[in-house]
């Protein structure tokens, strides 16, 4: 039986469906040079059982996401691989983690592991893989060797300069510069030049394809020259290994960046080639920042594990990216499992979208507030770790977090807030000094403050809330006079939660021998003081 890669392409209309949704539609032309109509051409005849038994077997939907580890997670790559996973999750489907990792110079197994931990730390968990395409290069070769075979692929001796020459001269005509074709026909070898392997593209005719996000895209054949399949040391290029990859692995929807449009016609010509359908597209606009540029690192951090550094919430970060482009009506929280039941490609906006560092941190510190302390709580034991705090004592995590969501954004500003509650200060904030305790009444505040909660019979907010208000009494102060000293004393500094939370929590025994160290304090420098008065 002649072989299905003898078949190049065929005019005819072919549309299946999977779950509901059309496949991409493509104008096949079916060309076997040296043969009749009737060769027995298996794409031929797959093509046309299509058209008289109708839509094929629904097959469960195959999503993937196949970044390359040349970096770290870009958070653009972050949507792109939730977009993925979200419509593979509503339609009951499968998410492959592949990872794209044939650039031999720009991989690294540092980064791979990277994309590994971010897609961990956002839940996005894949049903297949990770998948590596340096793995794979037998197969890749292999289908190139069946298409050199079929005659859809040939050697090009072209050297890179003479490349570069055709190229000039086609641009001192005004032409698109692109490969000319010059070694279709060659059949012998070029002594001393090793070749690549190309593409026999169509050289008429065009690729229809129904976009799930842009709409329909047509391509002429005569825009795309005839790729290079594998590079002149023997290297598959990105085009050829990701048609084999999908092929393989059964991807029915491919959702990606809008950059990769440019290779969308290019593939579906080489699935074409191969004798299969090709997946449904959907190309998601790129993420930019308020200037109109894409995103990088001058609008925002741009490695997602940033965010975990950072102290954002991993539910926070995927709900933004969920909304980052995409419609949904006026809600704005959502589960993954939310997000699944309404996510649409249909929705997602044709235009780019601004990235919002604002907005993030926003939605990040509604989840702060909403989310249980014990959940909370030993994320914030990691950001306090990082900080050479690893609390064994005083108050526990939950109750500081009861008392710090309301106040912080990220968990990296809870954890700064609340190294005072281990550990008691080295030293008192230079301006807060000057404003609470150079003053006169602020060493007998301190004193009569330390008394009143050393006396305390039952040991409470609502009682030490009472001494506090005894004090400003007695001092003829208002609450704030009263509290900033404390809090100074306490923390170090005037920002805590409320005093009475802070000075509870602390408890008895701690609260007064940070108070005692602060009338120390006062009294070293009310010596100093004394003594540069005596000498002038």
């Amino acid at each position: 039986m002649v072989s299905f890669l003898a078949c190049s392409l065929l005019l005819h209309d072919c549309c299946a469906v999977i779950h509901g949704v059309a496949w991409v539609t493509i104008l096949f032309r079916i060309t076997s040079p040296g043969r009749s109509s009737g060769s027995g051409c298996t794409a031929g005849r797959w093509l046309l059982a299509l058209e008289k038994n109708g839509d094929p077997t629904p097959m469960t939907v195959v999503t993937r996401f196949a970044p390359s580890p040349t970096g770290p997670l870009h958070i653009g790559g972050a949507r792109t691989a939730l977009y993925a996973w979200l419509y593979a999750k509503r339609h009951g489907g499968q998410f492959i983690l592949r990872f794209e990792d044939t650039d031999r110079e720009r991989s690294a197994e540092t980064y791979a592991r990277s994309i590994l931990e971010s897609m961990a730390w956002l839940g996005l968990h894949h049903h297949q893989g990770p998948l590596y395409q340096s793995q794979r290069m037998p197969r890749y070769h292999q289908v190139v060797q069946q298409l050199m075979a079929a005659g859809l692929a040939y050697h090009c001796y072209c050297t890179p300069q003479e490349l570069d020459e055709m190229r000039a001269a086609q641009r001192q005509r005004s032409e698109k510069p692109r490969y000319d074709g010059r070694c279709r026909q060659r059949t012998a070898p070029r002594p001393g030049v090793p070749p690549v392997v190309r593409f026999r593209n169509p050289p008429d005719g065009e690729v229809v394809f129904d976009d799930l996000t842009k709409g329909t895209i047509v391509v002429a054949n005569t825009e795309l020259d005839d790729l290079i399949l594998v590079r002149s040391d023997g290297q598959p290029t990105y085009n050829l290994c990701v048609v084999v990859d999908d092929l393989d692995m059964g991807v029915t929807h491919v959702i990606r960046g809008e950059d990769h449009v440019i290779n969308t016609p290019r593939q579906i010509n080489l699935f074409a080639a191969l004798g299969a359908h090709p997946p449904r597209f959907a190309h998601v606009p790129l993420i930019m920042g308020a200037d109109g540029k894409p995103l990088s690192k001058r609008h925002a951090a741009v490695d997602t594990l940033a965010y975990r550094e950072q102290g954002y919430l991993p539910q926070a970060l995927l709900n933004y990216l969920f909304l980052l482009g995409y419609s949904v009506g006026d809600q704005e929280r959502f589960t993954l499992q939310e997000m699944a039941d309404v996510f649409d490609l249909a929705r997602v906006h044709r235009s780019s979208a601004v990235f919002d560092p604002k907005k993030l941190l926003w939605l990040n510190h509604q989840y702060i507030k909403e989310s249980s302390p014990d959940l909370l709580a030993p994320l914030l034991l990691e950001h306090l770790a990082q900080r050479g705090c690893v609390p064994s004592a005083a108050p526990p995590l939950p109750a500081v977090v009861s008392i710090q969501q309301e106040r912080c954004k990220t968990l990296a500003e809870m954890a700064d807030k609340s190294l005072f509650f281990y550990a008691p200060p080295a030293g008192y904030a230079p301006k807060a000094t000057e404003r609470y305790f150079l003053q006169p009444h602020a060493a007998r505040l301190l004193a009569a403050m330390s008394q009143q909660l050393a006396e305390l019979g039952e040991w409470s907010q609502p009682e030490i809330a009472r001494a506090i208000h005894q004090a400003a009494t007695s001092f003829q102060l208002t609450l704030a006079d009263v509290a900033q000293p404390l809090r100074l004393a306490l923390s170090g500094d005037t920002v805590s939660p409320p005093i009475d939370a802070t000075i509870y929590w602390l408890g008895r025994d701690e609260a007064l021998q940070r108070l005692n160290a602060a009338l120390v304090f006062l009294q070293s420098q009310a010596g100093g003081s004394a003594a540069r008065s005596t000498a002038c």
